[in-house]
């Protein structure tokens, strides 16, 4: 990975005093990953993905140790802050690298605001509002959010499939909003229509009512859950004969999900979707990232998830800008905050940068699922777009136009009219 970090930087490395850290030789770090619920086994990746990145560092900056604390979620926004006021305030824990889900983000960007001496560096949520709206100085995001990770599939498979007609199906929550705007926004301008929009709380166990109000007239039904929810949608619809095309969103075919067994695995070959990552992706740096996760983790996921990468990235943007500022915190963190906003890092992932919100501006990569030789199902490489920053390529008054993720937004006739 290479930093890129500005003059001002420098200058504040060197003049700021020594920091007041929880010990003079020691770097405190807070983890905040789901240990319960539907997102117990992305959290756990996540976790992994952020150990990869202690690694490449030696668990050091500077000759101090870096010790971390697990604060455990359940995914939901009021547990996440629980859990965030007890790292900062009982464990005196120096700045925090999490949440993992959308939710979670939005309740930490708006605590964020209370401790203004500290730092939040989010792990992998994903809603857009977390850094678009009313954004916390000391919160950064190094990853693109759920909308960047959704933007190019909707007319990849309009113009690569022929599916012109979808009904829509996803997760009832900020994030679940922020994705489908992603894809929607892209399929409606390449010219398809959304005949019904379906909303799932998180953590349905039955989906029966749903899949049998599904209309059978449409090209491909798109679906944006994850986790246990993803899995359980899945095999429901398989024993009910479902055979309609399936769009995946990004949380629907992650690794998280492909390594399930049971008729899911069946419904999912052969769909398209698209996120921050390509399984069989050839770059010699994704190569790289994946045979060190495998060889630190033997009993991990086949391949790497979003969680891992997203949670492996935000913390090389951590250590990286603790290096710049040789692991010397100012007593107010200002030193920190202006070192993370400069980072500039060639991820496994490509390239990352932050904007003006500390929001992550990065790639996009098409994929479909397929099963390999080893019977394991991937997301192989299909394209991949760079450079996508938060307003989707749109000029802030025409991205604002559309208004901000929900069950209603974006309206697809006007965006095609």
């Amino acid at each position: 990975m290479k930093l890129k970090l500005i003059s001002t930087v420098a200058a504040l490395a060197i003049l700021a005093p020594a920091a007041a850290l929880a010990q003079d030789d020691t770097i405190k770090i807070g983890l905040m990953a789901p240990q319960e619920g539907v997102f117990t086994e992305p959290g756990n990746d996540g976790i992994r993905g952020f150990e990869l990145a202690l690694k490449k560092f030696n668990g050091e900056i500077n000759g101090k140790k870096i010790e971390w604390v697990l604060g455990p979620t359940d995914a939901t926004p009021d547990r996440a802050v629980r859990e965030a006021r007890k790292l900062i305030e009982q464990d005196q824990v120096d700045f925090i690298i999490g949440p993992l889900s959308g939710s979670e983000g939005l309740a930490l960007r708006d605590y964020a605001k209370t401790i203004p001496g500290k730092t939040i560096i989010n792990a992998a949520s994903g809603a857009l509002e977390t850094t678009y709206v009313d954004p916390a100085p000391n919160f950064f995001r190094f990853h693109p959010d759920g909308a960047q990770w959704g933007y190019g599939l909707g007319s990849y498979v309009v113009n690569e499939k022929g599916w012109k007609k979808v009904a829509t199906i996803a997760a009832d929550y900020s994030f679940g909003y922020t994705n489908f705007m992603g894809f929607a926004v892209d399929f409606c301008k390449a010219g398809g229509e959304i005949v019904e929009r379906f909303w799932l709380p998180l953590g349905s166990g039955d989906f029966a009512s749903i899949i049998a109000a599904l209309p059978y007239d449409v090209d491909a039904i798109y679906l944006g859950v994850g986790g246990t929810d993803a899995i359980n949608f899945l095999n429901q619809y398989e024993q009910a004969g479902g055979d309609t095309n399936i769009i995946g969103g990004t949380i629907m075919v992650d690794q998280t999900v492909l390594t399930a067994r049971g008729r899911a695995k069946e419904a999912l070959i052969g769909t398209p979707s698209s996120g921050v990552q390509a399984d069989d992706w050839q770059d010699e740096n994704w190569q790289a990232y994946v045979k060190a996760y495998q060889e630190a983790f033997p009993d991990g996921l086949p391949t790497p998830s979003l969680f891992a990468t997203n949670y492996y990235n935000s913390t090389m943007g951590a250590l990286m800008a603790l290096e710049a500022i040789d692991g010397e915190l100012d007593d107010d963190q200002a030193n920190f905050h202006a070192a993370l906003s400069a980072v500039e890092m060639d991820t496994p992932n490509g390239h990352i940068k932050l904007d003006e919100n500390r929001q992550a501006i990065g790639s996009v990569f098409i994929t479909e699922v397929v099963e390999g030789d080893d019977g394991e199902l991937y997301n192989t490489f299909k394209a991949k777009v760079d450079n996508v920053d938060q307003k989707l390529g749109m000029t802030k008054e025409e991205f604002d136009a559309i208004g901000l993720p929900s069950r209603d937004t974006p309206d697809c006739a006007a965006l095609n009219p």
